[in-house]
């Protein structure tokens, strides 16, 4: 994805991981079981892995994460009105809140004076560290970040879904259509939205489309790419996708190129703990549940 520099280049630098493979499978498996435990009501701590104990690590299946889960309900219903589908997950996308999706109807960005007063009426209505989303163009003018959730994505969702819709379900080349228009630095936001629609219109950006490598994945997504001797980052994640059925044949669904890319970001996050080039501290933490 476009971005000018990455931090995250060198944290896996120095570090002795003979068969990044299986590391990437043995991660998924604990984080996974990690998910079950918590979610049958079992006590903390879930893993006797001091790392998995300390940092802060999103679910293996994104749809197990709690924004996803507020996405999926918030656009429910949408499917078979891509305009208005497109609509709310860019809105979504641009929130990223769930406590905010939970708290509000999709019915509302109907109008455009109502969703922004709604907004403004939320002490924070956006999630300003998950992912940068900065202000954005449409046809020479600028947009805030406010501006463009609560109005512009409404006067646009049309000519968005023309623009999707000319993609031919390729998750990348509709992310880079859209951000020729947006001309953002990181489109990532972009991508998000986009990789949405493939959870309600398949038909619209297929699930199993090749994804752009996020900065967070690309240390480990070099690692795995030079061991399995493949030429590029897409062809890499269909092969790990082959090597499921292998490394972890009981898992409960067949992983997508999204899932790859994502869980190698995650991967690179786990073993720069391990690496020492990524220290417990601020939003890194984990705090049990009391």
């Amino acid at each position: 994805m476009k971005s000018d520099n990455n931090p995250y280049a060198d944290a896996l630098n120095g570090l002795d991981l003979k068969d990044p493979v299986s590391a990437f499978f043995k991660f998924c498996r604990e984080r996974e079981q990690i998910r079950i435990k918590r979610e049958k009501g079992e006590p903390f701590p879930w893993s006797q892995d001091q790392i998995f104990q300390k940092g802060r690590f999103l679910n293996v299946f994104r749809e197990d994460d709690r924004v996803s889960k507020s996405i999926i309900k918030f656009a429910e219903g949408l499917e078979q009105n891509l305009p208005d589908l497109v609509q709310a997950l860019f809105f979504a996308r641009w929130c990223n809140k769930g406590v905010v999706l939970d708290a509000i109807s999709k019915d509302v960005l109907a109008d455009k004076a109502l969703i922004k007063n709604k907004m403004i009426a939320f002490d924070s209505w956006s999630n300003k560290t998950a992912y940068p989303v900065e202000e954005i163009e449409w046809n020479g003018k600028k947009y805030s970040r406010l501006e463009a959730a609560t109005t512009l994505f409404h006067d646009i969702k049309d000519s968005l879904c023309e623009i999707i819709k000319r993609s031919a379900g390729d998750v990348i080349v509709a992310t880079q259509a859209v951000n020729h228009e947006f001309k953002m630095n990181n489109d990532f936001p972009i991508f998000m939205a986009v990789i949405d629609i493939a959870w309600f219109r398949p038909d619209i950006i297929k699930p199993t489309s090749p994804v752009p490598t996020g900065i967070g994945a690309v240390a480990f997504l070099d690692r795995l790419q030079k061991f399995l001797g493949t030429k590029s980052h897409e062809a890499t994640c269909d092969e790990m996708i082959k090597l499921q059925n292998r490394y972890w044949p009981n898992a409960k669904r067949e992983f997508l190129p999204i899932d790859v890319e994502y869980l190698s970001c995650e991967c690179r996050k786990y073993y720069s703990y391990v690496n020492g080039t990524k220290r417990f501290e601020g939003k890194n933490i984990f705090t049990p549940p009391t």
